[in-house]
C-alpha cells in the first residue's frame, strides 16, 4: 500500500503517521507532486488557519494538483474545509471539490468546539461496519453545513457536517487518528476503499 501524506507545512502530520502505523502501513510524508500522483490513497491533513494553508498549497502548486487526482483522498480537519467552495475564515476561496461553503459557528456556543461528539447519519464505505452515535474528536470553530454531499452528521447547537464524500474525495471535520478505535476503524475503512 503507498499511502501518501501531503505535506504543506500545515498538518498535525506525526499522530496522523503514528495512527497508520498501528494499522501496519508506513505512510509517506511529502509535497511531490509526482509522488502525490502515484499514491494509491492521499491524506491531506490540515490544522491552523484556512487563508494561510490555501497560499501553502499554492505556493507547492497542490491547489491545482488535489482536485485531480484519481485515487481515494481523505481530507481532515482543515483539510476538509479546503476542499469546499470557500471558507470564511480569512474569506478563502477553497479547491471546490465539495459544494458547500465554511462558515463560522455563530450560536452563543463556546468557539472552538473541542472535545468529543458523537457522529450519526453514517453513509459511504468510510464508515462501513461503524454504529452510529459513536464517539469522535473535533476541534473547529468553522463547520460546512448538511448538504448533499454530507456523509455523517455531528450536533453542536444545530446539526452540521461531520463528513463529506464526492466520488473519490472524502473530508472529516474531526480527528480520526484522535478518536480511539472508533477513529481507527474510520481509518482502515478508508485504506480498504
Amino acid at each position: 500500500m503507498n499511502l501518501v501524506i501531503i505535506d504543506y507545512g500545515a498538518g498535525n502530520i506525526q499522530s496522523i503517521q503514528f495512527a497508520f502505523q498501528r494499522l501496519g502501513v508506513q505512510a509517506v510524508l511529502t509535497n511531490d507532486r509526482k509522488e502525490i500522483t502515484n499514491a494509491d490513497k492521499v491524506i491531506f491533513p490540515g490544522v491552523g488557519e484556512a487563508s494561510s494553508a490555501m497560499q501553502k498549497l499554492r505556493q507547492r502548486e497542490l491547489d491545482t494538483l488535489i482536485p485531480q487526482l484519481k485515487q481515494p483522498v481523505l481530507g481532515i480537519c482543515l483539510g476538509m474545509q479546503l476542499m469546499c467552495n470557500s471558507s470564511e475564515e480569512g474569506h478563502t476561496e477553497g479547491l471546490g471539490i465539495f459544494d458547500t461553503e465554511v462558515i463560522k459557528f455563530n450560536n452563543g456556543l463556546k468557539v472552538p468546539q473541542i472535545g468529543w461528539n458523537q457522529i450519526s447519519s453514517l453513509k459511504t464505505n468510510l464508515f462501513k461496519g461503524l454504529k452510529e452515535n459513536g464517539y469522535i474528536y473535533l476541534v473547529h470553530s468553522y463547520y460546512a453545513p448538511i448538504g448533499k454531499e454530507t456523509v455523517a452528521v455531528s450536533n453542536y447547537g444545530f446539526e452540521y457536517s461531520a463528513a463529506l464524500a464526492k466520488d473519490n474525495f472524502y473530508g472529516v471535520q474531526f480527528h480520526p487518528e484522535k478518536s480511539g478505535s472508533y477513529g481507527a476503524k474510520i481509518l482502515k475503512n478508508f485504506l480498504a476503499l
